[in-house]
């Protein structure tokens, strides 16, 4: 028996997931490369809340063009084409140069070089890459006055020439093993390496002198090393952590973030039109949103595994190469613009007065709640979309497959997660009803915060991945269905523009900003602890006013007739 097919649907199918595979490769990178080219937490932070505010006002303005102008699919196409070429344009982004590693140049009974991190994989990746390799070193270092009494000695072969004691600055020039690795704990959680300094053979007659340092002088000085050496750079060198300040003067920055920003601006109004073109093929059918809308999910975890394997394979010891996936969401993205051509779209109403009849929205307490529950999931959303990777990553840095573990938990959350809970949500919201599943993403958030705050391993994250069908699967269908059930006719566009810009533009940028500088100041494992406790309160606070509004107001008969429930759990 042949499977019926529905041919009138197999355009925006295709356009779910060639969208989802050609932004699947970049979009959740975007942190981890900002944090690779140097910007501190509160720069990423701060970059997304101005985003999702672009995206707020984008998805509202586009769709009341759409709606007014009759030209969705004009604008559609249009950004899809914008998408793709701003973010094909980020590969050419200039890098932030790194300074050179500093280090301690210190001397107890004997010169070592010490440097200090509280990243413990580093000496046994220095270890492992140079194995019995001796370097040749120069020293930069800076010098009190009462040191100088023993730099010029002979020990530190320094021309009497150079022995300026007026100066504040020194260099030398020394072998240090790179297999003689001491270590030494600190009390404030960072392990300090300690490479032995070896003298140079034609010091020997030096080592014999009175004139050398004796067992009883110690002293400690700050130096920038430079081995020329790009490995030992890329581990020791800390990429610098450039702040908001700073970040504004950096001509990388502004194309780093411009691109961004096209891009925003393009995807923000292909997911708005998009969907109401989908609704609106739909019709009556509109609880086979989610069954359109799998092939999304699909698409992004295909690519997103596909693009983390491709980034570890081609990138080298120093730093993750994100060329490739660059090029492969310019190509993907030109096919999702061949498929949309195919669509066919006509709306059969038109509002006189869209703002006016949008507006009505505010005056129902159920629409105004949904409108709160969007901002709070924003919140949430925007953690996972810009910290988790850099949460993960900070967790371990041994990982040489990072970007193969990001694309699983990619994977991960599309296939076991959205997929189902997709392919299920017109049943699911059948069943529980709209408002019910509401609470059940709040409730989902908080379990699955929690569960990050306690990670210890990063690759213990996948199993969590799995709840990212309650908080992203059943959200997103619950979240577009019901601006779809409450539009007033002819402003659908509009409508599903206003939620997204309301889900995006205030709670992703909130979530953005507040995720940033609690990153920073707090770190990832309190950040996400700190949300599981307010989603908890959240799910408690929504539940209990939705119950309240259930028993006291009369319930509307196009709720009833529109399957939006209020049974109980």
């Amino acid at each position: 028996m042949r499977p019926n097919i529905n041919k009138d649907l197999l355009p925006i199918k295709a356009h779910y997931f060639l969208f989802n595979a050609g932004t699947a490769p970049v979009v959740p990178f975007m942190p981890t490369l900002a944090k690779q080219l140097g910007y501190s937490s509160i720069v990423v932070g701060t970059m997304y809340t101005i985003l999702a505010v672009i995206g707020m006002l984008t998805k509202p303005l586009v769709g009341f063009l759409s709606d007014r102008y009759q030209r969705h699919r004009m604008l559609f196409i249009s950004c899809e084409i914008l998408t793709g070429l701003a973010f094909f344009l980020i590969t050419f982004t200039p890098g932030v140069q790194k300074p050179l590693p500093v280090v301690e140049l210190h001397h107890e009974s004997t010169t070592t070089v010490r440097y200090c991190s509280s990243d413990n994989c580093i000496s046994t990746n220095l270890k492992n890459h140079f194995q019995n390799q001796t370097l040749t070193c120069k020293l930069h270092c800076q010098i009190e006055p009462f040191i100088w009494n023993d730099m010029c000695k002979e020990c530190f072969q320094i021309k009497p020439e150079n022995c300026n004691r007026s100066s504040e600055y020194v260099d030398l020039i020394r072998d240090i093993n790179m297999n003689d690795i001491g270590m030494d704990q600190l009390t404030d959680g960072k392990t300090c390496m300690i490479f032995t300094v070896i003298q140079p053979a034609d010091d020997l007659e030096a080592l014999e002198s009175t004139d050398c340092l004796d067992n009883s002088t110690y002293f400690n000085t700050t130096c920038e090393l430079n081995c020329n050496n790009e490995y030992l750079h890329s581990q020791l060198a800390e990429s610098p952590v450039i702040s908001n300040s700073d970040a504004v003067s950096l001509y990388q920055f502004w194309w780093f973030f411009g691109m961004l920003t096209i891009s925003w601006i393009g995807m923000a109004a292909v997911v708005s039109i998009g969907d109401a073109i989908c609704f609106a093929i739909l019709g009556e059918r509109g609880h086979l949103y989610g069954k359109q809308r799998l092939y999304g999910s699909v698409g992004w975890g295909i690519f997103s595994i596909l693009a983390g394997i491709l980034v570890d394979s081609m990138s080298t010891d120093t730093e993750k190469d994100y060329t490739a996936v660059f090029w492969m969401t310019a190509i993907i993205m030109a096919l999702d613009v061949l498929a949309s051509i195919k669509l066919k779209h006509t709306q059969t109403h038109l509002s006189p007065n869209i703002l006016k009849d949008v507006g009505q929205m505010f005056l129902s307490m159920r629409c105004v709640i949904f409108f709160i529950w969007c901002v709070f999931i924003g919140l949430g959303t925007a953690l996972i979309w810009n910290f988790l990777f850099w949460h993960l990553e900070n967790l371990s840095s041994c990982q040489d497959s990072m970007k193969t573990l990001q694309g699983f938990v990619m994977a991960i959350q599309c296939f076991c997660g959205e997929l189902p809970f997709f392919f299920s949500s017109g049943w699911i919201l059948k069943k529980i009803g709209h408002i019910n599943a509401m609470s059940l993403v709040l409730f989902g958030f908080g379990v699955r915060f929690i569960l990050y705050s306690m990670l210890q391993d990063p690759w213990y994250v996948l199993p969590i991945e799995l709840l990212n069908g309650v908080t992203f699967g059943l959200f997103y269908a619950t979240m577009a269905s019901y601006a779809s059930i409450v539009a007033p006719p002819g402003t659908e566009t509009t409508m599903q523009g206003l939620v997204g810009a309301i889900f995006e533009g205030i709670g992703v940028s909130t979530g953005s900003f507040v995720g940033g500088l609690l990153f920073d100041s707090v770190g990832g494992g309190h950040t996400f602890e700190i949300f599981g406790v307010s989603f908890f309160i959240a799910f408690i606070v929504h539940f209990c006013i939705q119950k309240y509004l259930q028993r006291h107001q009369s319930a509307d008969t196009d709720e009833r007739k529109l399957w939006i429930v209020l049974p109980s759990f």
